[in-house]
């Protein structure tokens, strides 16, 4: 008995012995933490801010600094799927807000209110480039609604994206994303509404909510 012990232990081992180690799982496009850190999981929450001491504006031509701008505004995203880099994540967007809004525009008196419609949105981040691009579609635009206070009472303009999308870059220096000069045109409103927008604005850092500490997320 104790001969066929001993064999089937050995058996064992070399089988063991034989088998490989399994390998740690590929870094992801997100990681948090650092470059090659661990991969975001799929369902994780995202979430930033506006950058620290700057703005998110709605300039009225672009590269221009008349316009609306907002002190306060964040964004939320969802991750979808987040495969091994170099490749495309993708998330969905689910929530942009804006406060603290004021305006320099002839004739506007106050910002009453800056609101995203159609959420959520389909958003990819591309690995091989740092793109971050955020799309609606013909059913949902991205489409936003300024209500503007004037001298001649509040009015509603409302803006959609160019193309049906808008595009930013992320960082990894701060892990923020940066959108530039996206252009809107408008949709519907008076002649007060200007009739453009140019939207700018960094988001950082960009921290994944899911996980104890809310650690900063990279783009590998």
């Amino acid at each position: 008995m104790r001969v066929w012990r001993s064999i089937a232990l050995a058996a064992l081992a070399i089988m063991l012995a034989a088998t490989p180690a399994r390998a740690d799982d590929p870094v992801a496009v997100l990681t948090t933490g650092g470059l090659a850190g661990p991969n975001v999981a799929a369902g994780d929450v995202l979430n930033a801010a506006v950058a620290a001491g700057t703005t998110a504006d709605f300039a009225t031509a672009s590269g221009g600094t008349t316009g609306v701008k907002c002190a306060v505004s964040a964004f939320t995203a969802a991750v979808v799927d987040n495969p091994a880099a170099p490749a495309v994540a993708t998330e969905s967007t689910t929530a942009h807000t804006f406060s603290s809004c004021t305006a320099n525009i002839f004739g506007v008196t106050r910002v009453n209110s800056v609101t995203v419609n159609n959420l959520p949105f389909g958003t990819t981040v591309d690995s091989a480039t740092g793109t971050v691009t955020v799309s609606g579609t013909d059913a949902a635009p991205i489409q936003t609604t300024l209500s503007l206070g004037t001298i001649l009472g509040s009015v509603t303009c409302v803006y959609r994206a160019n193309g049906g999308a808008i595009t930013g870059l992320s960082d990894n220096a701060d892990n923020s994303i940066s959108f530039t000069d996206q252009a809107f045109t408008k949709a519907s409103g008076p002649i007060t509404c200007p009739g453009a927008g140019y939207f700018t604005a960094t988001y950082a850092p960009v921290v994944d909510t899911s996980v104890e500490g809310n650690p900063v997320v990279f783009t590998n």
